[in-house]
């Protein structure tokens, strides 16, 4: 099951928000700023990482404060590879192939690859449709996906 709320990430209630980070774990938007404060210092703790990963790879972690369990940090952009639709693509495929290996059921997931200069609302929808539809044909996880706006227009187009 898809679905599609506007609501504050911070306080979705599931098993694991996917999340698009930097390559050091870093967020992506003001939005993605503001989940990791409600995560507090236990999250912004594990988000110290020594070095960069790789675009296109995800990394599994506690969620802190938040009420999930798990954030999966899909990693959208780094200090010398800006976002682009391929390296969106390859990160929400992996932090996917993450929910499936985890066997993580309710997962939320903000539109990848926005903020200035990156992907527009659209192109990051049809990208996630795309891979979710490819990746809900092979795995069972996760059971319910949750698609998270901002505003009642972001949802529209989602």
């Amino acid at each position: 099951m898809i679905d599609v709320r506007v609501e504050d990430l911070a306080f979705y209630e599931g098993d694991a928000i996917i999340r698009p980070a930097t390559a050091m774990l870093g967020a992506t938007t003001p939005l993605l700023r503001r989940l990791e404060l409600a995560g507090g210092a236990a999250l912004l703790k594990q988000l110290a990482v020594s070095e960069p990963l790789s675009v296109g790879s995800a990394v599994v972690t506690s969620a802190g404060d938040l009420p999930v369990d798990l954030l999966v940090h899909a990693i959208v952009s780094s200090a010398t590879e800006r976002v682009t639709r391929d390296g969106v693509r390859r990160a929400f495929r992996s932090a996917l192939e993450r929910t499936s290996a985890w066997e993580i059921a309710r997962v939320a997931i903000p539109p990848l690859g926005l903020g200035a200069g990156n992907l527009d609302l659209e192109t990051s929808a049809e990208l996630m449709a795309d891979e979710l539809t490819r990746h809900r044909r092979a795995s069972a996880f996760p059971t319910v996906v949750t698609l998270i706006a901002e505003t009642e227009d972001e949802a529209a187009v989602l």
